[in-house]
């Protein structure tokens, strides 16, 4: 007559590549702008350092 109830299903926790996921996302905007400054730098610092390797042999 009385039927135990089924238990409800746990809940999951998000797994490690969901939340990964999910705090790229959130910080997207942050990790291109220090992206994109990282590749500012490192053009201008390799530029400069052709510059004066060329003006060492040139001289």
């Amino acid at each position: 007559m009385n039927e135990p109830s089924r238990p409800a299903p746990a809940v999951q926790e998000p797994g490690r590549f969901d939340r990964a996921y999910a705090w790229i996302r959130r910080r997207r905007n942050a990790l291109l702008s220090s992206a994109l400054r990282g590749a500012a730098y490192s053009s201008g610092a390799g530029a400069i350092g052709l510059l004066f390797w060329w003006l060492r042999h040139t001289i």
